[in-house]
């Protein structure tokens, strides 16, 4: 049996916009035996992909060179056939050559092509078509090279939630307070690499107060335990208390409660493409990123047109805004169309 590995991304949202090309390869080699090499974090998405046979995670250390180390030995021991690097860092692709992964494809980017024994030039069009296009052409120009069909482009970013961590997400939120019966709204106010992408804190807690008072929802905060000073923020604002849940599970356990949310709202943040995955309706609020390359696929997306935007800052340096001017009634009002269908 063939061995495929296949490096993951390092961020929550390109791992989720990986999963077309991730099928696309189980498609064009289902006979082979697919792992996927990751950081641990990244195990609580993928734990019930149908696509994929293993997952072979490592814990990031911090250090470049432990972390190499540790890939290298993860990949030495088993004796992969064939390697697919999603990652364009230079560091991956030493570490699939340390690893003796017998055929190794990726894009040539960080000058890293004499590492690979099938580097494929980046596309032209990097940056104006959507990243899901980006993944999918290096799984199709795998398959094309090694000889198997390639099947016709399917963005289709669905990922399983098994019914056992469905029914502990709902045991959570009711352990939490969510009321039985009542729709469920996440809201995910952070943003873990980036302030400019936040819509305000204060906006959030007025939408959480319409939702509440208005359409009698449960209001869950959702996010890492980097973003929960943001989420405090908005609860100690609201006048109706949300659960703060914000740092307060694991991913594993955020991925099973957003699966059974009736919707979630949300700046640009790895956990909007997270619940279009397990199939929950999105709105996400854009600033300062693309919405055409990296929006979560399938979201309404929320953004005003401004020359300023999109500018890619982390930081913005003048007044925001393109996110302050985005009222909680805007919001609230395309929430509740989407709560009423």
């Amino acid at each position: 049996m063939q061995k495929i590995v296949v490096r993951g991304t390092n961020w929550i949202g390109d791992a989720v916009m990986t999963i077309p090309a991730l099928r696309s390869l189980r498609a064009s080699f289902p006979d082979a035996e697919i792992s996927l090499l990751t950081r641990s974090w990244a195990e609580g998405v993928f734990r019930d992909a149908d696509f994929l046979d293993r997952i072979l995670s490592f814990n990031a250390s911090g250090s470049r060179r432990r972390d190499l180390r540790e890939e290298r030995r993860l990949l030495k021991t088993e004796g992969f056939d064939v390697g697919l690097l999603f990652t364009n860092s230079f560091a991956s692709a030493l570490a699939f050559g340390f690893g003796k992964v017998g055929r190794r494809f990726g894009y040539s980017t960080e000058g890293r092509k004499f590492l690979l024994t099938d580097p494929i030039p980046v596309p032209g069009w990097k940056g104006e078509r959507h990243e899901v296009n980006y993944y999918l052409n290096l799984a199709g120009e795998t398959a094309r090279i090694l000889g198997r069909d390639v099947p016709t482009a399917d963005r289709n970013i669905s990922l399983p939630v098994s019914e056992q961590r469905r029914g502990s997400a709902t045991a959570i939120l009711r352990a939490a307070g969510a009321k039985k019966g009542a729709p469920t709204v996440v809201i995910g106010a952070g943003s873990t690499n980036s302030t400019a992408k936040r819509w305000p804190a204060g906006s959030y807690a007025v939408l959480n107060d319409m939702l509440q008072s208005e359409l009698g929802c449960s209001v869950i905060l959702l996010g890492a335990a980097d973003e929960r000073a943001v989420a405090e923020r908005v609860a100690l604002t609201a006048r109706c208390a949300p659960i703060d849940l914000c740092g307060k599970t694991s991913l594993a356990d955020a991925v099973a409660i957003l699966s059974v949310a009736d919707l979630m709202i949300s700046n640009d943040m790895g956990l909007a493409h997270v619940a279009r995955a397990v199939g929950t309706e999105t709105i996400v609020i854009f600033g300062p990123t693309d919405d055409r390359t990296t929006r979560p696929l399938g979201a309404e997306i929320i953004r005003k047109p401004f020359d300023c935007a999109p500018c890619m800052l982390r930081e913005c340096p003048i007044d925001h805004r393109c996110m302050t001017s985005i009222s909680p009634v805007e919001v609230f009002e395309r929430a509740a169309e989407i709560m009423h269908k």
